[in-house]
């Protein structure tokens, strides 16, 4: 099964409410010939525009290559959640990685925060960004560990843009009954996720990378010079960089084995005017501690995009906008028979430590993928840090590859229904407030 088609149409954006709202690029050109690079890069989301945008900007012979458009997959599609730290939080990567590569963890992930505010100001992407994300907690014991992670967060590493609320204070960023309490970031953010990728191509493409969109990479032959085959053309470089995460495919097997695709569905309301208030009395993203996890946050025309639902197969329910209304009736009961103007679908890519997956795949191919619902900060920033590696300044790329990322039982033939078995487990458990 061919992910890149098995939910979409070749060329074509989701109709979602970003691709309605984004100014449009011209499209880029279908690779059509045989060309040589410096660099190759195989994906045209956050990861593989970062990456082309930084190379280019260092002067190197860039050639991106997409299957579909730039920002086309999870990219431009997402919650559009700038977070802070990495998708494991602090006190559990001390455990894994032990405290200095948990400092330095940390450390890269408030580079990849002010990487992303960085290159929203420099190329003057109009992106919507504002700050703050609430986390919200739905029992006593999930608030007092919220709190203590917020202790933590500024006792160790010295961070204080996060302040503990009681269930007065939840209320007063969000009226939702079921929460009882929680944390706000104001050192996060939320942005309209496909206006900033498309900002990166053109960044990219005025730099002076060759992006070919709707050029499928069917095979990668190896060596000192690596040559890629799309439909239609070829590409001789040096060097070949991965940025393919959920839409990988059979390119790369040991990535393929420890990186799994996964659906996610958003919908997005009719417009709620002056009644966005009910929903979110601060304009901040909320993510909540459900393990089907729910995520929100109010559009610039005051709709609430609201992102959950449960998917076990790779195959997008008929009716995405009644997948979401469910968990979103939930949170907002006076939401159940709320107008949907939009609803999508898109594949994201977890690991087993729910840690993206960098590696040094050979001497002159790098992978960055699997970031698990935290990429918007995390995968530009693995861009940058793959540019910077292939560059002879891997400091960074290094400490991330690091990261324990054992392969799936099974590897990539048993993913899916491992998966599934484990999803239903968990939302099982949730129902029953095991």
């Amino acid at each position: 099964m061919d992910l890149l088609y098995t939910n979409d149409c070749k060329g074509e954006y989701p109709d979602s409410w970003y691709a309605a709202t984004a100014e449009p690029l011209p499209p880029f050109p279908t690779l059509q010939e045989d060309l040589t690079a410096d660099v190759c890069v195989i994906g045209g989301g956050f990861t593989g525009l970062s990456t082309a945008l930084h190379l280019a900007e260092a002067g190197r012979k860039v050639v991106l290559l997409e299957a579909h458009r730039v920002g086309f997959g999870a990219s431009g599609r997402n919650g559009g959640q700038l977070g802070s730290g990495q998708r494991l939080e602090q006190d559990a990567l001390e455990t894994l990685v032990g405290e200095q590569d948990a400092q330095k963890l940390w450390s890269l992930s408030e580079d990849a925060k002010n990487l992303v505010k960085t290159l929203i100001t420099k190329h003057d992407i109009a992106c919507h960004y504002k700050p703050g994300i609430a986390h919200a907690c739905f029992s006593e014991k999930d608030v007092a560990a919220e709190h203590a992670y917020a202790t933590h967060l500024q006792e160790r590493y010295g961070y204080s843009d996060i302040k503990p609320l009681d269930q007065a204070g939840m209320a007063a960023v969000c009226p939702s009954p079921k929460y009882v309490g929680g944390s706000l970031d104001m050192g996060a953010g939320h942005l309209h996720p496909l206006a900033f990728a498309l900002g990166l191509a053109h960044a990219a493409d005025a730099a002076g990378a060759q992006i070919f969109e709707t050029s499928h990479v069917t095979k990668i032959d190896d060596g000192a010079k690596i040559k890629v085959h799309t439909t239609q053309g070829t590409v001789v470089a040096d060097q070949l960089v991965l940025a393919c995460n959920g839409y990988l495919g059979n390119l790369a097997p040991k990535v393929a084995s420890r990186v799994m695709p996964i659906n996610n569905f958003i919908a997005a309301t009719e417009p709620l005017g002056d009644d966005a208030i009910k929903v979110l009395a601060k304009d901040v993203a909320v993510a909540d501690t459900k393990f089907v996890i729910n995520y929100f946050r109010l559009s610039h025309d005051k709709r609430l995009l609201f992102g959950g639902g449960e998917s076990y197969g790779y195959m997008f329910p008929d009716d995405i906008a009644s997948t979401v209304r469910k968990p979103m009736a939930e949170i907002f009961p006076h939401l159940k028979d709320v107008r949907i103007d939009y609803a999508w679908g898109g594949t994201l890519a977890i690991t087993m430590k729910r840690m993206p997956y960098l590696q040094r795949l050979r001497p002159n191919l790098l992978s960055a993928s699997g970031y698990s619902g935290h990429g918007v900060g995390t995968a530009t920033h693995a861009g940058q840090l793959m540019a910077m590696a292939l560059m002879a300044q891997s400091d960074g790329f290094d400490t991330m590859s690091r990261v324990p990322a054992p392969p799936f039982p099974g590897g990539a033939r048993l993913r899916s229904p491992l998966l599934a078995l484990a999803m239903t487990w968990y939302a099982m458990r949730d129902r029953l407030g095991v």
